[in-house]
């Protein structure tokens, strides 16, 4: 089927403001990234528990749970995570659009691939919160036992070691949370402060 026999009904569902209204909160990502093992998925879990105790509707989009389903086609070469990460975003913009917070646990290694879901979503629904540590801690860490297989050969791909990441650039405005300077709970303080603003309801 080509694209000029698509008929999307977009001008007739319900808007996302009849459902944030319903729902009373705005629809908003909140990005995590950084490396394996860096606290990433602890702090979403946690983000996530706190806000559904608050009253917010939430979604948690991991990046193991959804390369078992959605991408589980998927590798790890450039061009797969490149695509991981499109898939990842244009389904999380579809909740944000049903006025839901998305919270999102990805390595999302690149720049590049930061920017990608940044323009899927749209720079006012998309909040990107950097979790900072650094490669030895991670290691020391791995909660995975990642690491230890990668040091034996057995994990190809490896971000931080065989494939590169790329943190903020100067002057990104992403929140810095690092997992090595402070407490578990400090940083869900941190995060939680920073979060709340962009998705209370406004009359």
């Amino acid at each position: 089927m080509s694209a000029t026999n698509l008929h999307p009904i977009f001008d007739r569902v319900l808007s996302r403001a009849e459902k944030e209204g319903r729902l009373r909160q705005r629809g908003q990502v909140i990005w995590l990234y950084g490396l394996s093992g860096s606290g990433k998925s602890t702090l979403a879990i946690a983000l996530e528990r706190r806000l559904h105790a608050e009253g917010v509707v939430t979604h948690l989009l991991d990046g193991d749970n959804v390369r078992t389903g959605l991408n589980r086609d998927l590798g790890f070469t450039d061009a797969d995570r490149a695509e991981n990460i499109r898939r990842i975003a244009e389904v999380a913009k579809l909740f944000v659009q049903a006025g839901v917070v998305v919270i999102c646990a990805f390595i999302t290694p690149q720049r590049a691939h930061r920017q990608l879901a940044r323009t899927i979503i749209g720079a006012d629904d998309f909040q990107e919160i950097y979790v900072a540590a650094s490669f030895e801690t991670c290691a020391k860490r791995d909660p995975k036992g990642l690491y230890a297989k990668a040091s034996a050969g057995g994990v190809q791909q490896f971000t931080g070691r065989d494939s590169s990441f790329e943190p903020p650039a100067p002057g990104n405005e992403a929140l810095t949370i690092d997992t090595e300077a402070e407490t578990s709970a400090a940083s869900l303080e941190r995060l939680h402060t920073a979060v709340v603003p962009r998705i209370h309801f406004q009359q």
